[in-house]
């Protein structure tokens, strides 16, 4: 599988990505994890919100956002990390972690990083300078945990 990784501002988005961006959220999030919850949350296309997508051909099959630190007291924040399962165990999670710290470092230098983990995967998050920052929480009864890079 050959990955062509793209970081989009929400403003340079075309329809077809954006649509294809919801799609793999709704089918991984809703469909397959069965949460039910508003995943069109309002911050996609806020301040300079980026959208990091990894495309194979004109399939989409990796995503996350990075929203923007002004917005979110002054962190970058790292959400909707997917990955499709036609593209699961190939390695595209750590590329796309890879792409993710190399956007977030150009477009906000030295803004350290958030992101709410599956509890499960802090060992994961780990092995990219993420620590532990809280407690963990139920979120859709999925235990969870909140990660901070600085």
């Amino acid at each position: 599988m050959t990955i062509e990784w793209v970081c989009k501002h929400h403003s340079d988005l075309g329809k077809e990505q954006l649509y294809a961006i919801l799609k793999l959220r709704a089918e991984v999030f809703v469909v397959e994890q069965r949460c039910a919850y508003q995943d069109v949350d309002g911050q996609d296309l806020e301040g300079d919100t980026c959208h990091l997508m990894g495309w194979n051909g004109d399939t989409l099959v990796a995503y996350l956002r990075l929203l923007d630190p002004e917005l979110q007291g002054g962190d970058v924040v790292i959400g909707r990390v997917v990955t499709a399962p036609e593209g699961r165990g190939q390695g595209l999670g750590h590329g796309m972690m890879e792409q993710a710290l190399k956007q977030a470092e150009k477009r906000w230098p030295d803004v350290p990083i958030y992101l709410s983990a599956q509890a499960h995967l802090q060992g994961y998050y780990g092995r990219y300078g993420f620590v532990v920052a809280g407690e963990e929480y139920l979120e859709d009864d999925i235990p969870h945990i909140g990660m901070r890079r600085s």
